[in-house]
């Protein structure tokens, strides 16, 4: 009698911790429709359910995703594209005969994380997290979610295909453009509705959460390194959020194509511009204007690292400690210039 995979026991362990988040709003209801001729054509427009002037609402889902619990009390990870929109409600549903309500406790969008929390009393399964700093090329992984926001506890086999990916991604339900960095690939497949739930190695301990495909292509994933997500956590249970650093400058970063056209001395780097007339690009009283960075100074380094589209400066100030001394290369008038800076916390 042949053996049963491993598989099989991994998907025992996984699966009762992996859940479907509801996403869901109150929307005008819907009586019906009626015909609207308009410019020789025939248009079909929604008729509101409205009494005195004031339409009646229903609590409509318009969206969804999958996340995994990480702790007994009812911690939660989701991708921050699942969960973007701060006016909408959330539900966690654990089993058909288990759902409850589920608070965002923080949104970080430059690593597509988000933390929820949901009171059921303990009790909750959950997931260990691995180190994603060890994963290698090669190792075999499952991603586990949602597919299609349909068919759950779905599970994909295949193995770790790249690491460190950089990916330009659309997402959520305003379909917002993010640029996602140090990415696990990986050829097991990740569909829509998998987003949030996570991607385990052979031990059944989570490397990471699972984000993005390329559509068009076949067995192309990636997922977010848990470690991003376990700093993210530990924040949220000392501080109740995450504490993000802050700089205070307004910022577009450099490419070739951009600084051929701006004759500009450099072609990578952050270069300190306004958004509107009428405002500044360093915001008074903030540590980019203690430290002396102005408007048209390129930032070409912060801590020593390169400022570039892939490393951007966001990216790189998210590594940087709060009330440390943080040094700056910027470029001004053609001159090479180090500046310091101690960040604050963005409030």
């Amino acid at each position: 009698m042949t053996s049963k995979s491993p598989i099989v026991e991994i998907a025992k362990k996984v699966c009762p911790a992996v859940i479907t988040v509801v996403v869901s709003k109150d929307l005008p209801k819907v009586e019906g429709f009626y015909s609207f001729p308009f410019g020789g054509r025939e248009f079909v427009m929604p008729k509101m359910d409205d009494k005195k002037g004031k339409p009646k609402t229903e609590k409509t889902q318009i969206g969804g995703g999958s996340g995994f619990i990480v702790s007994q009390d009812g911690y939660v990870f989701t991708s921050n594209h699942v969960v973007a929109d701060e006016s909408a409600d959330y539900t966690v549903i654990i089993e058909p005969t288990k759902k409850f309500p589920a608070k965002v406790l923080s949104r970080n969008p430059i690593n597509d994380i988000a933390v929820l929390k949901i009171e059921s009393g303990g009790g909750l399964p959950y997931l260990e997290m691995s180190d994603s700093n060890k994963i290698d090329i090669g190792e075999e992984v499952l991603a586990v979610g949602n597919a299609l926001g349909e068919f759950t506890d779905t599970l994909s086999a295949g193995i770790v295909s790249g690491l460190s990916r950089y990916i330009t991604a659309f997402g959520g339900v305003d379909h917002q453009m993010q640029n996602l960095r140090g990415l696990i690939q990986t050829d097991a497949a990740i569909n829509p509705g998998n987003s949030g739930g996570p991607l385990v190695n052979m031990e059944g301990q989570v490397i990471g959460i699972n984000t993005a495909m390329v559509m068009g292509a076949q067995n192309i994933g990636f997922a977010i390194p848990i470690n991003y997500a376990k700093k993210d956590l530990d924040e949220v249970v000392k501080y109740g959020k995450i504490k993000v650093p802050f700089l205070g400058v307004k910022y577009v970063l450099l490419s070739k194509e951009m600084a051929a056209a701006n004759k500009l001395a450099s072609e990578n780097g952050a270069l300190v511009v306004r958004e509107l007339l009428g405002e500044s690009p360093v915001i008074k009283g903030t540590p980019a204007d203690k430290a002396g960075i102005k408007e048209f100074d390129i930032i070409l380094e912060c801590n020593g690292e390169k400022i570039t589209e892939k490393n951007p400066l966001g990216h790189i100030l998210q590594k940087c400690k709060i009330g440390s001394e943080t040094t700056f290369k910027v470029l001004r008038d053609n001159k090479e210039i180090i500046l310091k800076a101690k960040l604050e916390e963005k409030s």
